[in-house]
């Protein structure tokens, strides 16, 4: 933090923190860096995704019609008083300030029976959305082409089943009692997912695409792995060939204890997984699937809301990259909100794992 260093503002992706972190001086571009690591070809560094990403979430990518729909949370820009929003099929949702989330509105009920969807559920009409502003601006204005761009495109398969449904219990009882309706809908809306895929793909020169689908709870997974074979694999799998015959990658976020999953994971080539540490054991699943499955994960014993000193993180720094960073396919999501910690955290990640690297 020396006068004088090289530096960029930017925002955290939860919350708008504002931030000022170092530029370093790199051997090659962060995009060309983040593409070796996520393709197992010699990177020289672990990626930082404050650092060497540029990120959207998915509520950012389209302009908003007032009244109409909201693409999802806005976590970088979270309201401080509760409010109700539609998302893009229609569902209600309500921002909850005090859980910094939203939840399904209650009563919310868009298809009171899945083996109606066709009859009752009406499709979003991406023209509406207002993209093509949104994305000529940012590239005007903000794309920086060396770095790695990150979209998210939000809510998968089970998850949009769930909402349209009006909650987890409908949406299992629905998977238990009627898998041929349930199937349907998962396909069509594979292609549904595929073609706002490619909307975005013409619009952005995407890197990696971070698709939502929360499998379970902190205890076990929601559905069987008779389910997962017979429903989810398939309409999951097509969106994941799609996108990676694209050469982008492929990012699946799951929350839950979804270890009984992970060979699904592998199976359908997923390139990385953002998984619940709190739920399940990254270390285990590293060591187990590792040359199959990235990781995108918390630093391994970084508690939130701990004082710590900056030779504490530099110890937890060193520590992940040493268990993480071997044969690439990791990246750590770094989070603190002390700004020399910060620096210092985020300077050790690069010059660590460069010399990391150069060792191995």
């Amino acid at each position: 933090m020396e006068p004088g260093f090289p530096v960029f503002e930017t925002n955290s992706t939860f919350g708008n923190a504002h931030m000022t972190l170092p530029i370093f001086e790199t051997p090659i571009t962060p995009k060309e860096n983040f593409l070796r690591m996520a393709r197992r070809e010699n990177p020289m560094w672990v990626p930082n995704h404050m650092t060497d990403f540029q990120s959207f979430q998915y509520n950012e990518l389209a302009i908003h019609k007032p009244g109409k729909f909201q693409g999802g949370p806005n976590f970088r820009y979270p309201s401080k008083t509760d409010y109700v929003f539609l998302d893009p099929y229609g569902n209600s949702w309500s921002w909850v300030a005090s859980a910094g989330g939203a939840m399904l509105t209650p009563g919310t009920k868009v298809v009171d029976d899945i083996t109606k969807w066709e009859q009752q559920l009406t499709w979003p009409v991406f023209d509406e959305w207002n993209h093509k502003e949104v994305a000529e601006k940012f590239l005007a204005e903000k794309y920086d082409p060396s770095k790695a761009l990150h979209i998210n495109i939000f809510q998968g398969c089970t998850e949009i089943l769930i909402a349209i449904l009006g909650g987890y219990g409908e949406g299992m009882l629905a998977m238990a009692e009627e898998p041929e309706a349930v199937a349907d809908f998962l396909d069509c809306f594979s292609d549904r997912m595929i073609a706002f895929y490619d909307l975005i793909k013409t619009l952005y020169p995407v890197d990696m695409v971070t698709y939502h689908d929360d499998w379970g709870t902190e205890r076990d997974t929601f559905f069987s792995s008779k389910m997962m074979e017979d429903l989810v694999f398939a309409p999951t799998k097509k969106i994941v060939d799609h996108v990676k015959a694209d050469g982008v990658i492929f990012e699946l976020h799951s929350c839950g204890n979804t270890e009984r999953f992970m060979p699904y994971v592998c199976d359908m080539g997923i390139d990385f997984v953002q998984i619940q540490r709190r739920a399940v054991n990254i270390p285990k699943m590293k060591e187990l699937y590792g040359d199959r499955v990235g990781f995108n994960a918390m630093l391994e014993g970084y508690e939130f809301g701990k004082k710590y000193t900056e030779e504490q993180i530099t110890e937890l720094v060193h520590k992940n990259v040493d268990l993480y960073a071997k044969g690439g396919g990791y990246y750590p999501s770094v989070f603190e909100s002390d700004p020399r910690l910060l620096w210092t955290l985020c300077a050790e990640l690069y010059c660590y794992s460069r010399e990391y690297y150069e060792r191995v």
